[in-house]
């Protein structure tokens, strides 16, 4: 006779899913992140299980003038009900946890896939609805343009680039998703095809998966005569001069030369929050945080804009570079101030 109670484990996993599913409720589920040259640090829309957050405000100013309407958490019922489906979800979890039933596992887990697409559904409609119900009357109208941001992704939008991701809690709903995958999948016959140690391993990874972001604030590789300079639009050929710039929420800006960041910083004050790095003249892949970096100014030193800036991650490497360049040694400061 088959055993009809889920294991231990699975019980464990159910419970931490049950966990994730409550917590979302208290974090941004989505963000649609707008990007544009007059916004430099860029706008952001953020749909938690009861509210809309983020630049709200500004966003709807600016979607006036091309017809489109205002947001209002209390013009969507999704906002009104969505809470109180994950608080159940979450209950429901505990309750089936501590029945240890496998029926009830799987039951659950396809209620909550159902839910899922249910959901993206729902989140299709509103985005469609959003971007093509427009008032005639709007002071900008381009013939034929439609404004509905992108499910998940990237899209163009007259000169606005827009991104639909998922935020803090979005991940989490897909970290309890790939919980209760591990936990059907562990109760189910497949799994006898398996040696218990290559399961483990399995179960191991996809676990560790769950607790990954996407939205890292890392500096990005510099992709040579592809990637651009934010500042002067030139074609980045050389990254041992190049520098980058991440704002606190995660746009990351190229420069081929320290000076065109400092010049962009200066001209865009709201980035004043924002992550500084310069490539490592020694090792042109690795980048320095700008307050860690060791420099030499002057001498033979000339980047692609006429900069005289090189940085090393160590006093030593600078110092054996100083009499090969004839530049001298200088501090972060200085350079700011220089440029």
């Amino acid at each position: 006779m088959k055993k009809s109670k889920i294991s231990m484990l699975s019980r464990a996993i159910f419970l931490i899913a049950s966990a994730l599913l409550l917590s979302s409720i208290f974090f941004p589920l989505w963000r649609i992140e707008l990007t544009a040259p007059q916004y430099p640090e860029g706008l952001v829309l953020q749909l938690h299980a009861d509210k809309i957050g983020g630049d709200v405000d500004i966003i709807n100013g600016l979607n006036h003038y091309i017809g489109m309407k205002t947001l209002h958490a209390e013009n969507f019922f999704e906002f009104s009900v969505l809470k109180y489906i994950f608080i159940a979800f979450a209950v429901f979890g505990v309750f089936f946890t501590f029945l240890g039933s496998k029926k009830g596992l799987y039951f659950y887990f396809i209620s909550f896939v159902l839910f899922i697409i249910a959901s993206a559904c729902d989140f299709y409609r509103w985005n469609y609805n959003y971007g093509h119900d427009l008032n005639p009357n709007a002071a900008i109208k381009v013939p034929g343009m439609a404004y509905q941001p992108p499910l998940l992704g990237y899209k163009q939008l007259l000169n606005f680039g827009a991104y639909s991701i998922p935020d803090i809690g979005g991940f989490m709903l897909i970290g309890a998703g790939i919980l209760l995958f591990i936990a059907v999948v562990k109760e189910t016959e497949f799994l006898n095809r398996f040696k218990k140690t290559n399961l483990n391993a399995i179960i191991v990874i996809l676990f560790a998966l769950t607790a990954f972001s996407c939205n890292s604030k890392e500096p990005k590789p510099i992709k040579l005569n592809y990637d651009t300079c934010d500042f002067c639009k030139m074609t980045i050929s050389n990254a041992k001069y190049a520098s980058e710039l991440i704002t606190k929420k995660g746009r990351c800006y190229k420069f081929d030369d320290v000076s065109c960041m400092i010049k962009y910083l200066k001209d865009n004050s709201d980035l004043a929050n924002a992550e500084l790095f310069v490539t490592n003249y020694s090792n042109e892949n690795q980048f320095i945080p700008v307050t860690k970096g060791f420099y030499l100014l002057g001498g033979t030193v000339r980047g692609p804009m006429g900069g005289k800036v090189v940085a090393f991650d160590s006093d030593k490497k600078a110092a054996n570079f100083q009499t090969q360049l004839g530049a001298e040694k200088t501090t972060w400061k200085t350079i700011y101030t220089t440029y």
